[in-house]
């Protein structure tokens, strides 16, 4: 995959007009008129973002007698989703390398501690309130404190 091909793919992208034309693409084919009919500008402005994504790869024009079409490609897109996979799983582990870190520091800290509700005044799940900061961190040393009680021999 070429970094060209990438760079055009995500120039295009880049203008919510062009993202609009092809969302509606995503429907059928359209013609000029019909891709300009919701947006405020003149056909030659369509006609310019139409030129962008043929550029890019990401539509293609047709012949039907009088009318000239345009169509979604579907190969562009594939290319950068290709590229885009190589982030996710990377990103993908780096959260669940966070989440065995978060696992490890404070284990079972936000929850409830033998039976006791971390919340104050032990409300169960349907009936409690977001606690204000100061409730927060006073029911959390409470369960701190009950746990490490029951830890100390």
């Amino acid at each position: 995959m070429a970094a060209d091909v990438l760079d055009a793919t995500f120039a295009a992208l880049a203008d919510p007009t062009r993202r609009a034309i092809l969302a509606r693409l995503m429907e059928g084919e359209a013609t000029v008129t019909e891709l300009a009919a919701p947006f405020a500008m003149s056909q030659p402005g369509i006609s310019k973002h139409l030129r962008v994504l043929e550029r890019a790869g990401l539509i293609s024009r047709g012949r039907d007698a009088q009318r000239r079409p345009r169509r979604l490609e579907p190969g562009p897109f594939r290319d950068a989703m290709d590229w885009l996979a190589d982030y996710r799983s990377y990103w993908e582990e780096s959260y669940q390398k966070l989440d065995v870190l978060l696992g490890e520091l404070e284990p079972g800290e936000a929850n409830a501690v033998e039976g006791e509700s971390s919340w104050p005044g032990g409300a169960n799940a349907a009936e409690r309130e977001i606690p204000s900061p100061g409730e927060a961190n006073a029911a959390v040393r409470k369960s701190r404190e009950s746990r490490e009680s029951r830890e100390t021999p």
